[in-house]
């Protein structure tokens, strides 16, 4: 029977030269750290040094989080990530109504800087790099971050690591939006301006496809429709008067690693060819540095299963072997009991082993781009390009992402495309070893980390102390500021940063700019 990709392009049984016809090595790779950067962004790649081993974690309070960092960091992790819960996510103080029922559950709770001290206790800041994953609110974390870090004595050009920052796939997949698009990408291109002259070492944004895949898209799908968010950044960065070279060289890119090992090889080195194409021929990037498509990749949680959880091991494994033959950046390996609850310390721990297995007990490492001249990874990584094209135009001849997005068009393909997969698991055509097949009739009974159900009223205590001992009135007028800036056309960043030294809470911030902007209603496309 024919196989195929998860994009839905063939495979072949037998690759041979034949296959590869009028094949160009030297247009279609070149070298490592070379336009177009098929074979990875830097000449020497993890010859050199590994990639950044970037652990993923955050629940209930800052306290608890911190102490599962300090963990990590003393396990061997070279980077912290971290997760917020959904009031944070939304811009929603603990104390608020929506919030009731989420606080700490799938991230940790932040409401002022008093939290994020506490996060951080003990962490050098100049030393550790850290992603934030966090996207409507993501101005309001980054300046938090760098308020504790003053308090270390750190300085903010020491500073390095990521915000997420990526509002527009959030209207495609996610749904963790604030602000109405046009207003989104306003703030995003204010966060370029004020890193581009207070952070210049961060890395203002990780554009996402992994919350697509997560969602059903294919890898084609997940390479275009995040390339095509891509391109609407760069295009508003530069409405607002920012020369492409100034601040591209900061932007990241953050994606999936499925179990389908080969074609996710191919997917990440057709996504730097196309990237390296659209930065140098569309927008007239000059440096190198704003050509690399640089990514952050994290194995797939969509594909872990609470059936016999410990067979998670070995998909992560292949999932994060995946990831590094296709030369990422920063991994970070998912959990074998995450498909149950929040992960325990010491599954985080051999999530982190995993990686530290691939780059110091296998040969991966010895050079660069193990697979470069395979037939099989050389015409899949020509078949999905010409695929991830052929879907971004079509978001292109909608009027771009922004607008594609306001006809449901990058949400309904996506949706196409989990129906499929999951009619394809129902009948058994897809094997999921432990649910539709090698399945056993008993279960070992597992312990998972449970999140403290009073969580929620510790952080509204802690908002009525905060509340009751700051100065008032400085808060006030420094959210007057805040709402005046908002309105007019001065970066919001700078009486934002005001605002949240004089101890105004996430929500208080928040609520100034929907004021201002208002909040997104999505349009019914069914």
């Amino acid at each position: 029977m024919a196989r195929q990709t998860e994009s839905g392009l063939p495979i072949e049984p037998v690759y041979g030269s034949k296959v590869l016809a009028g094949w160009d090595p030297e247009s279609q790779l070149g070298e490592p750290g070379q336009y177009p950067f098929t074979r990875g962004v830097y000449p020497s790649m993890y010859t050199g040094r590994p990639w950044t081993m970037r652990q993923y974690a955050g629940f209930g309070t800052a306290t608890e989080s911190n102490a599962r960092y300090h963990q990590l960091i003393a396990a061997g992790t070279t980077g912290l990530s971290v997760a917020f819960d959904l009031p944070t996510q939304m811009g929603y103080d603990s104390d608020h109504q929506l919030a009731h029922g989420e606080v700490g559950k799938v991230g940790v709770a932040i409401d002022s800087i008093e939290d994020m001290r506490m996060l951080f206790d003990k962490i050098p800041l100049g030393e550790v790099s850290t992603s934030m994953t966090i996207n409507a609110p993501a101005s309001i974390l980054l300046l938090l971050y760098q308020l504790v870090a003053e308090e270390q004595g750190v300085t903010a050009d020491r500073l390095t690591g990521t915000i997420q920052n990526d509002v527009l796939k959030e209207y495609i997949a996610r749904g963790t939006y604030i602000y109405p698009p046009a207003e989104s990408l306003r703030l995003i291109t204010d966060i370029f301006s004020y890193c581009k002259a207070e952070l210049p070492k961060w890395n203002t944004i990780s554009i996402s496809g992994y919350h697509m895949a997560e969602a059903g898209a294919t890898p084609a799908q997940e390479i275009a429709f995040t390339l095509a968010n891509g391109i609407a950044y760069v295009r508003a960065a530069i409405d607002a008067g920012m020369p492409v070279d100034e601040f591209a060289p900061r932007l990241a890119f953050f994606f999936v690693s499925r179990t389908t090992l080969l074609e996710e090889v191919a997917k990440f080195r057709a996504a730097r060819r196309i990237w390296a194409r659209i930065m140098r021929d569309e927008f007239g990037a000059q440096d190198p540095k704003s050509q690399m498509l640089r990514f952050h990749t994290q194995t797939a949680g969509v594909q872990l299963t609470a059936q016999q959880p410990e067979v998670n091991l070995v998909r992560v494994a292949v999932q994060g072997l995946a990831a590094v033959l296709g030369g990422t950046q920063s991994l970070h390996t998912n959990s074998f009991d995450e498909a149950i609850a929040l992960p325990t310390a010491k599954a985080a721990r051999l999530a982190l082993r995993t990686q530290q297995v691939l780059a110091f007990e296998t040969d991966v490492t010895s050079t660069v781009d193990p697979f470069a001249g395979s037939y099989v990874v050389e015409s899949m990584t020509d078949q999905l390009e010409d695929a991830i094209v052929a879907l971004m135009k079509q978001v292109e001849d909608l009027g771009g992402a922004v607008a594609a997005i306001e006809t449901g068009f990058q949400k309904s393909e996506i949706e196409r495309s989990a129906y499929r997969i999951s009619q394809e698991i129902d009948s058994g055509e897809r094997i999921v070893v432990g649910v539709n097949h090698f399945t056993i009739d008993e279960h070992e009974k597992y312990e998972p980390l449970r999140v403290d159900p009073t969580i929620g009223e510790a952080q509204r205590h802690r908002l009525e102390s905060l509340r009751a001992n700051r100065d008032q009135a400085v808060v006030d007028a420094a959210l007057v500021a805040l709402r005046a800036a908002a309105q007019g056309s001065d970066n919001v960043l700078y009486p934002m940063r005001d605002a949240l030294r004089a101890h105004a809470t996430v929500g208080e911030v928040s609520d100034a700019l929907r004021d201002v902007w208002g909040a997104y209603t999505p349009a019914d496309t069914f």
